[in-house]
């Protein structure tokens, strides 16, 4: 009987700490409901950027009863931000807004503190945004097609104004001259304003911008909108042709965002975070607010956006190469 007695007291010890192993494995797979998780937003208050992550953190939270907070950390093309996400605890309590900038900045910086795609575990992707070639609204050039012929027929003459220097749109602009065809100059200027009073002074031909901070420019009517850039016309400007229609097929370039958080992040973590985002977009309201900021709400699985990244890097260091940019 003591036997028996032993043998069951002995059973039930180890089942007991079988389940307390399985339970504190769960427990490390999961970030703690009681701390709040950190989005770490490479870009100032305000923006079309961090008003997207603060729409899908919210809807986030409400869903797992769990508080985001947004941590805006913007300058240095977003390394500041990529770099404090690179070296946080992998416990699902520290994400990334992660962009095409963080492309962008693997093929422009001669070196980085991390590695774009070895330090970052991708969750999903959450919108993309158009960019367009626009134009004063009393500019020479009323369509696309006008703009290319010109610069055709007189190379060297036709002036493209961007922001920034290894901006997006700067490089946008220099991969539309390559797939057009055509001889231009880009001339980057310091931010949206400058560009904006650049092109209706008339000081430059056309602009290649994001198409959110401009939409109220040109339903104003003091910009036009001669095509966007991405694979499909812009649902804000429905009757506005893509450059792919207007004379370059098969061209196509977006802006986007994703979420990401840092390597060796459990993939339980990841699933969980990458299920509450999709769902969020998903949302009626988070579809609907997204679009007002002009973004095309859309999720994805982490590999797709891994394959995103990765693709995403080649192209844009490429483009790099290409136009002669030196490295920073």
């Amino acid at each position: 009987m003591r036997t028996r007695t032993r043998r069951s007291a002995l059973a039930l010890a180890a089942l007991s700490l079988l389940c307390t192993g399985a339970n504190a494995q769960q427990q490390q797979q999961q970030p703690s409901s009681t701390k709040p998780i950190r989005l770490v937003v490479p870009f100032g208050p305000g923006g079309v950027a961090d008003l997207t992550a603060r729409t899908v953190a919210q809807k986030m939270s409400e869903s797992m009863g769990q508080s985001i907070i947004v941590d805006n950390k913007p300058g240095a093309g977003g390394v500041v931000a990529s770099d404090a996400v690179a070296k946080a605890a992998p416990d699902g309590l520290t994400m990334l807004l992660m962009s095409n900038g963080n492309a962008v900045s693997a093929g422009l910086f001669k070196r980085l503190p991390f590695d774009t795609v070895r330090d970052f575990a991708p969750v999903s992707t959450l919108g993309y945004f158009d960019m367009a070639v626009v134009t004063a609204a009393d500019a020479r050039f009323r369509t696309m097609q006008e703009l290319l012929a010109h610069a055709k027929a007189h190379p060297g003459t036709v002036n493209i104004g961007t922001i920034n220097v290894g901006s997006t749109q700067h490089l946008a602009a220099e991969l539309f001259k390559r797939s057009t065809g055509i001889d231009a100059q880009v001339i980057p200027f310091n931010g949206s304003p400058a560009l904006i009073t650049a092109l209706r002074g008339g000081q430059v031909d056309a602009g290649v911008e994001i198409l959110a901070p401009i939409l109220g420019q040109i339903s104003g009517k003091s910009l036009r909108a001669l095509a966007v850039m991405g694979a499909k016309r812009s649902f804000a400007l429905p009757d506005t042709p893509t450059v792919a229609e207007s004379g370059a097929p098969g061209f196509k370039v977006s802006s986007w965002n994703a979420l990401a958080v840092p390597a060796k992040t459990p993939p339980a973590v990841i699933a969980r975070l990458s299920k509450e985002a999709n769902a969020a977009l998903a949302t009626p309201e988070v579809k609907e607010r997204l679009r007002q900021l002009g973004v095309e709400a859309q999720g994805s699985t982490p590999q797709q956006q891994a394959d995103l990244l990765k693709d995403e890097i080649q192209r844009w260091s490429e483009v790099i190469r290409l136009a002669g940019i030196p490295k920073q």
